[in-house]
């Protein structure tokens, strides 16, 4: 029988939002892929320092310890297969179970996804989150220089994620960038009962929902929205949580506010938005996504 990834929750990487390559990736950005490859080369038995998006990989991988695997992550770089080696060299030295991996040499990864049947993908590249994006993946452009996630919730993974444009479709946001805010509230109220259609992070937040009710006892997952909808706009969004039968953690409902300081005392192992204004502010605190999705993108 084929091996197969089905029921698992599988989260696809890029070596950059794994580990810290900025100083290596200087060298490839100058044009000297050539330079860059002789590096890593150099550099081949030197652990990386852990990137951005390690947190929430070392947390979601420590749900394999059981019997049940149900978590698997997956490398996919436009990393050359000899730099490769320095990636999954690294991922082995912090005891990270990643077995699966693959490296295109500049060529768009992104392509493997629906083989792999991801629940998420992360990289630095835009293009490729706007490419897994269209062929209905959860992706998000990890900012490099995000701060790492805090180390004091070691058994609890803990994600928050915006709403419109991101859990939810864009529909309310084009009626506000259209119309403005009292317009927003309006139609929000008039389609109080009707739930918002589904956004491009739903699978993901169905997959973690999954997860929670498994109930692993050594590792939690915890799930916030964190949005700038306020009253009484808040109540179609939770209405919308109801009506797919999701619970999160918590809600934030900030009707403006900066969203970086409510972040920093969450906590999260990463946060999704698809405004960057958004997600800059956020960066400062937390490790940080950008979900190039809706009208704002």
């Amino acid at each position: 029988m084929a091996l197969t990834l089905d029921g698992k929750l599988v989260v696809a990487i890029s070596s950059r939002a794994l580990f810290d390559f900025e100083e290596e990736n200087q060298i490839f950005e100058q044009g000297d892929d050539r330079a860059y490859m002789q590096l890593q080369r150099e550099r081949l038995d030197i652990p990386a320092t852990p990137g951005v998006a390690f947190s929430l990989v070392k947390k979601l991988l420590a749900f394999n310890e059981t019997p049940s695997q149900r978590v698997e992550v997956v490398i996919l770089s436009r990393n050359d297969p000899v730099s490769g080696l320095r990636v999954m060299k690294s991922a082995a030295h912090y005891n990270l179970p990643i077995i699966r991996c693959s490296f295109t040499r500049g060529e768009a990864p992104w392509r493997y996804l629906k083989p792999l049947h991801a629940n998420l993908f992360l990289s630095t590249h835009l293009s490729d989150v706007r490419a897994a994006l269209d062929a209905g993946v959860p992706a998000a452009q990890v900012y490099p220089r995000s701060a790492h996630a805090s180390e004091a919730h070691p058994g609890e993974v803990r994600i928050a994620f915006d709403g419109d444009a991101v859990l939810f479709s864009d529909e309310a946001e084009q009626v506000y960038q259209a119309q403005g805010l009292t317009a927003f509230q309006q139609h929000e109220m008039d389609k109080v009962a009707q739930p918002l259609p589904d956004g491009p992070f739903k699978p993901l937040l169905v997959a973690l929902h999954r997860m929670q009710r498994a109930n692993i006892p050594h590792m939690r997952i915890r799930t916030a929205l964190v949005t700038a909808r306020s009253a009484p706009a808040h109540e179609r969004a939770i209405r919308t949580l109801m009506d797919w039968n999701i619970e999160v953690d918590e809600a934030m409902f900030l009707g403006g506010l900066d969203k970086g300081e409510f972040l920093r005392e969450f906590e999260p192992d990463f946060f999704f938005d698809d405004q960057t204004g958004h997600i800059e502010s956020a960066a400062r605190h937390v490790p940080s996504g950008h979900v190039a999705s809706g009208v704002r993108n």
